[in-house]
């Protein structure tokens, strides 16, 4: 039930993103030398000795970060090239190497814990998506990540979501409507009307109609969340782009479908709340479009990569 015009956000790796990655490694250059040098390093590797290493997979699970390797030598003005074993989005095992990274010895063990502390969570990320997308692999809905994400990190963290094979939800707050249940309480504390979910749905169509520009209007989408059935026929009779069921059992879901099929079978239905590893197939199965699932980002793990050094094989 998929619709060209409401087509959900893709990150890839452009100059935004870059941007972000690097004012993150800047920060993680200060936290690690604070404007100094790495005393270890220094007292132990000779000045222009070289070296060789291999980031190595501890455990199985999806690429990414590895695309990125090369932005973040060059911020951290190392003089160390890299060689790419696995693309971003590519599955490995563990044992597997991802890339091999040669150059100045002192410059490759300083940056070495930097590389790793972007590569670890961006994997985790993407390995989780990986598993949530296998369960649903055999519907035809869509999985969606949240702005539960890492302040600074979020072109990232959804950037790994794409690697993953999931997709991405709205980029922030100045990209689409999501007219939340708190939305309609702080208007109702300020003016002491609640608005019906279809009247928060046309007030907000008015308002982008007379505040955005055509050509801008017409990629941003409206959502409403109801928690309740007895909310949904309201809320399609403003037909909205998208339905957010929030914390409905997969009972409600269904029957959510059915009375979406009958009113208004444009609207997309998104389901949200809790979604689990173990539960997300049979969400899925209720004939919803969409799963948005919060714990892609914040839950996953940092996933384990080493970088090994390559005795004998320094230049």
């Amino acid at each position: 039930m998929d619709n060209p015009s409401k087509e959900l956000r893709t990150q890839a790796i452009d100059p935004r993103l870059e941007e972000d990655l690097r004012m993150l490694v800047r920060l993680a250059i200060r936290e690690d030398l604070d404007r100094g040098m790495d005393l270890t390093t220094v007292a132990l590797v000779p000045a222009e000795h070289r070296g060789r290493a291999r980031l190595v997979a501890r455990q199985p699970g999806v690429a990414c970060g590895v695309d990125l390797i090369a932005i973040i030598l060059e911020e951290c003005d190392a003089k160390v090239a890299v060689e790419p074993h696995r693309c971003d989005g590519d599955r490995f095992q563990a044992g597997d190497c991802l890339a091999v990274l040669s150059g100045d010895a002192r410059d490759l063990l300083t940056c070495e814990r930097t590389v790793l502390n972007f590569l670890g969570p961006l994997c985790g990320i993407a390995s989780l998506a990986d598993r949530f997308q296998q369960k649903i692999a055999h519907t035809s809905a869509r999985l969606l990540d949240t702005r539960k994400t890492t302040p600074g990190w979020r072109r990232l963290e959804k950037y790994a979501v794409r690697c993953g094979g999931a997709w991405n939800h709205r980029m922030g707050l100045f990209d689409a409507v999501l007219i939340k249940d708190n939305h309609l309480a702080s208007r109702a504390s300020k003016t002491g009307q609640l608005l019906d979910p279809a009247q928060a749905v046309e007030e907000a169509r008015r308002f982008l109609d007379q505040s955005q520009p055509a050509d801008t209007r017409s990629g941003i989408w409206i959502e409403i969340e109801i928690d309740s059935l007895e909310q949904l026929p309201s809320a399609l009779q403003a037909r909205p782009d998208y339905v957010l069921l929030d914390n409905m059992n997969t009972n409600q879901l269904r029957e959510a479908v059915l009375i979406r099929n009958r009113m208004a079978p444009q609207v997309l239905l998104e389901a949200s709340g809790g979604v689990r590893l173990e539960t997300v197939a049979a969400i899925a199965e209720t004939g919803v479009d969409r799963i948005s699932v919060g714990a892609l980002t914040h839950s996953a793990i940092n996933l384990d990569i080493g970088l090994d050094w390559t005795w004998g094989e320094g230049e």
